[in-house]
């Protein structure tokens, strides 16, 4: 089954952009297009996307909004995958705080936007930009902190994390730590629910909010 696709995004010309490079893909289909965040609840209802690439600032509804209506009301809702202009967007962080899968620029070599797509439909994140992972830094709470600590992960959950901070795949950790990819499955699973965190990208802001990962 192809990899389905919802693009959102003001532009017409970035969703024909997209939609041209997407569709080259024999295992990936647009399935609709939206010009706003305010449109993505009757279509994500009524196609059933497995991924979202939505623009995170438009006019009526932006993509952190968007977001979070998805997530909220939408019984298994599909993947979402940010797309903008500016990697060090305060938006684009508020918008994967807000439980965005991935993050996407729009002047990504075509290449590198079948493979986010790709990423984020198989729910491993994307690695965040040096500028975002700073600003989570920035975004560091004592809460942030305090889970972290009561999450009590051990050395080997604690290296999955890092590694997963530094956007490595479940294949590519398994390689680094010379283990099989369900255990490591098993260990991010154990992350996942030690930090209270939805996905693979709510660990590692919490990663990076808390430091017990440094942007670098």
């Amino acid at each position: 089954m192809p990899v389905t696709v919802l693009l959102v995004d003001d532009e017409p010309l970035v969703r024909a952009g997209l939609r041209a490079v997407l569709e080259a893909q024999p295992d990936i289909e647009v399935v609709g297009e939206a010009g706003d965040g305010a449109a993505v609840i009757p279509l994500v209802r009524q196609l059933r996307p497995d991924v979202v690439a939505m623009d995170v600032r438009m006019p009526l509804m932006d993509g952190i909004e968007a977001t979070r209506v998805v997530l909220r009301t939408v019984p298994d809702p599909p993947k979402i995958l940010v797309v903008t202009t500016f990697e060090n967007d305060e938006y684009v962080y508020e918008a994967l705080r807000a439980g965005a899968d991935g993050f996407l620029l729009k002047r990504a070599r075509p290449a590198e936007i079948v493979n986010a797509v790709r990423l984020v439909a198989e729910g491993e994140s994307l690695l965040f930009p040096a500028a975002v992972r700073q600003l989570a830094a920035e975004y560091g709470t004592s809460r942030a902190r305090e889970v972290m600590d009561r999450a009590s992960l051990t050395e080997r959950e604690a290296a999955v994390l890092r590694l997963m901070a530094r956007g490595l795949s479940n294949a590519e950790i398994a390689e680094r730590l010379v283990v099989g990819v369900q255990t490591v499955k098993t260990h991010v699973s154990a992350v996942l629910a030690k930090l209270g965190a939805r996905d693979r990208t709510q660990a590692v802001i919490a990663a990076y909010e808390s430091g017990f990962v440094a942007p670098s």
